[in-house]
């Protein structure tokens, strides 16, 4: 027997939360992490500095990784989406055949 739509919800829901949580984690650190990988460059121009970050691979991973998890997140919001879309079809249905039986 399958779970009833209100623990898929749940479960979802809990995996909605926390891959929306690292997504955002990766996205507020986002200028922090910059931050920190241009004073790793030492003592040079902080544009220079900044150019040389933002064209290695590192940061670029980063920014990846950063897309990948708001990806994931929002994958499984629509998943979140389509449950209740089955449940609202369901009350549907479900109206309509009390309204049928009452004929």
């Amino acid at each position: 027997m399958s779970n009833p739509i209100s623990e898929e919800f749940r479960i979802i829901a809990k995996k909605w939360v926390e891959a929306d949580a690292a997504a955002n984690m990766l996205e507020e650190s986002k200028s922090a992490v910059l931050a920190k990988m241009i004073s790793a460059q030492g003592d040079m121009p902080v544009n220079r500095a900044e150019t040389r970050v933002k064209s290695s691979d590192d940061w670029s991973d980063y920014i990846k990784s950063m897309v990948d998890a708001r990806e994931k997140a929002s994958m499984l919001k629509v998943q979140l989406e389509y449950i209740r879309m089955r449940f609202s079809e369901w009350q549907s249905f479900e109206a309509n055949r009390r309204a049928e039986m009452k004929l």
